[in-house]
């Protein structure tokens, strides 16, 4: 096994310490969530540079490298929804789901048909913006959810909510905007990819 299949599974066992953390809950024990989901982003882009430069690419990272990936970034959304503060909704959740069973089985079709799937520009972006999400997200948890930024900063939630002030605004709206350009990208990619690949689909 290459080196860059070895870094798509080490961030495949990276999923089950990220629940863990998360689930414990806490300051600390969300920024060790944060960590293990930074230190995991780090590795989807090392691998596929590495395959690259190595000239590495395999049937076996092409189909490891985006279940890696929705793996680590289904799980931080489905808890994203179990905090309603941050006001990320179950059908946007949902539908990014959704998304990828439509994407893993358009590669199983593909697969039994000797056709390989690559991810495209399209779908690059589509998990970068998850990525960029769920870090934003999750330094929002750490601050206001689990009140980091007013134990640090000596800072009450009532003082800003009572001022109005835009840092309060921006922090409780930001995760349903990040998460809806997520969405709307992820819809993007899915019929992109269903077009460009609809002759898989159609031929007997």
């Amino acid at each position: 096994m290459n080196i860059a299949n070895r870094l798509t599974i080490t961030r495949m066992c990276m999923v089950p310490f990220f629940v863990l953390f998360m689930e414990l809950g806490g300051i600390y024990n969300s920024i060790i969530a944060l960590l293990v989901f930074c230190t995991a982003s780090i590795t989807d882009l090392l691998d596929g540079l590495i395959a690259r430069k190595n000239k590495t690419v395999t049937p076996l990272g092409i189909f490891l490298d985006p279940l890696a990936d929705k793996l680590l970034i289904s799980a931080a959304f489905i808890y994203f929804v179990k905090i309603p503060i941050l006001g990320v909704a179950a059908w946007m959740v949902i539908i990014i789901i959704a998304r990828e069973f439509l994407m893993t089985g358009l590669r199983y079709i593909a697969a039994v048909k000797s056709v390989v799937i690559p991810a495209d520009r399209t779908a690059k972006l589509k998990t970068m913006s998850q990525m960029i999400a769920i870090i934003v997200i999750m330094a929002i948890i750490i601050l206001v959810v689990n009140k980091a930024f007013f134990k640090f900063f000596g800072i009450t939630q009532n003082t800003l909510k009572n001022s109005h002030s835009a840092i309060f605004i921006v922090m409780e709206k930001t995760p349903f905007w990040v998460t809806f350009v997520v969405v709307v990208l992820a819809v993007y990619s899915g019929v992109k990819y269903v077009w460009k690949y609809k002759k898989i689909l159609t031929e007997n």
